[in-house]
């Protein structure tokens, strides 16, 4: 039976924005897209008052599968993600075999085809076990489905060896998503390095660790012609480096996490929650001010989470020992619609880019569009639902929320992907 979604206020850049339209499912595909369609022979969905955008893409994304599956699986955290209304998400290679060769790149497919909730497009490793010596296997793991390379939760440390894996891949025409963090002046650094890091008597993570790597990286962008993807970017004097290099012309684009957006590090007290430690740190309220102007005006391409979903036990010890990472999938878009969009700082439109469009394009994945042939990867948000974040638990397997407890207005209310329900009335299906 095909599948009707009714009176949806349809917001796509790529198409019809601010339109009310009926849209037809059939199998997989969008069929008919049009004002009253005929409802006979379809199973039917009322969407008023809500809206029917492009499925969500989160572009960075730690399944913990294969090898750390005490903190998370494929099969919970994307049941997380249908319920923070992504249709797909990027898996980052940093698992225990590391994702540096086509056979876990297809472990990771298989497991996603038979237990995931919604797509998982597998990043692949820059070099062989994360190490920074060797260059992985790129055209083994090409091959396989692999739709990026990284070595995310390290960045490669050498600039010749960036060079060369940037040099070699660039062949395969994917986009490398870089981790910026030179560890030798970053060192054991826990919290942004100033004066909250004083007070706390905590080890300082200056910001210039992130933005030197930056720097090299797009430098290196600009030797080697490969497409460079700045991930999880938190200071304002980086996102200048990444805006003079998009004058420039250069392939370059850049992220930013809802957490880098809407915390700093005066969040930070003398509970030494280890909820808000992550990498890179939380910054200034100058930075987030920045990089909330760079969503605005287009100097940021993407919003993703960096979903780093951790056991219980792991983050209950001393701030030193605990690992870095938040959890955030399931309230990112929450957070956009109430921080940025019901502030009018930015449109539904803008935010469709952000979460959907461009994160898609980086990766070189086929577009999703509100129209007739399209893959039916949809999301359907319901503007006016408040909710708290945590109240009802999670849907991740983790708990170490940076959010815990923030009042939100807007949620996913539905998700279809490939044209099957996977979220029904904001339930996993």
């Amino acid at each position: 039976m095909a599948l009707l979604l009714k009176n949806g206020h349809v917001v796509d850049p790529q198409t019809h924005t601010g339109m009310r339209f009926d849209v037809k499912i059939d199998g997989d595909t969008i069929v008919e897209v049009g004002e009253n369609l005929s409802t006979d022979g379809c199973e039917v969905i009322d969407l008023a008052g809500k809206y029917l955008v492009p499925g969500l893409v989160d572009m960075h994304v730690h399944l913990r599968e294969p090898g750390y599956e005490h903190k998370g699986t494929i099969e919970s955290e994307t049941r997380a993600a249908v319920k923070g209304g992504f249709t797909g998400v990027c898996s980052m290679p940093n698992t225990d075999p590391v994702t540096d060769n086509g056979t876990v790149v297809e472990y990771v497919k298989s497991v996603a085809a038979r237990e995931g909730h919604c797509h998982v497009y597998p990043a692949g490793a820059c070099s062989k076990g994360l190490k920074g010596e060797i260059i992985a296997e790129m055209g083994d793991m090409v091959a396989h489905g692999a739709v990026a390379f990284t070595d995310d939760g390290r960045g490669i440390q050498g600039a010749g060896m960036m060079r060369r894996c940037m040099d070699y891949g660039k062949m395969f025409n994917k986009t490398f998503l870089s981790h910026c963090q030179d560890e030798d002046l970053v060192g054991d650094g826990q919290v942004n390095e100033g004066v909250v890091s004083t007070r706390l008597g905590l080890l300082g993570w200056p910001a210039e660790g992130e933005e030197l790597q930056i720097a090299r990286d797009i430098a290196l962008a600009r030797l080697t012609g490969a497409k460079l993807h700045i991930q999880h970017i938190s200071t304002a004097r980086g996102l200048e480096l990444v805006r003079a290099a998009k004058a420039e012309g250069l392939p370059v684009t850049c992220e930013v996490t809802p957490h880098h957006l809407f915390l700093t590090e005066d969040a930070l007290d003398g509970t030494y929650d280890t909820r808000l430690k992550m990498n890179p740190p939380l910054r200034t309220a100058a930075d987030t001010e920045a990089l909330i102007q760079g969503v605005i005006d287009g100097t940021v391409d993407a919003i993703a989470t960096d979903h780093a979903p951790h056991a219980e036990w792991e983050k209950a010890r001393e701030f030193e020992l605990a690992p870095f990472g938040t959890t955030g999938i399931e309230c990112a878009l929450g957070l956009v619609l109430t921080n940025l969009v019901k502030t009018e700082k930015i449109d539904l439109g803008r935010m469709v880019e952000l979460m959907a469009v461009k994160p898609r394009e980086i990766l070189g994945l086929d577009p999703v569009k509100v129209e007739v042939g399209s893959i039916a990867d949809l999301t359907v948000i319901d503007p006016e639902a408040i909710w708290t974040v945590g109240a009802e638990g999670y849907e991740s397997k983790a708990v170490n929320c940076a959010f815990e407890g923030t009042e939100l207005t807007g949620c996913a209310s539905y998700v279809f992907v490939a044209g099957v329900c996977k979220l029904a009335d904001g339930v996993v299906c």
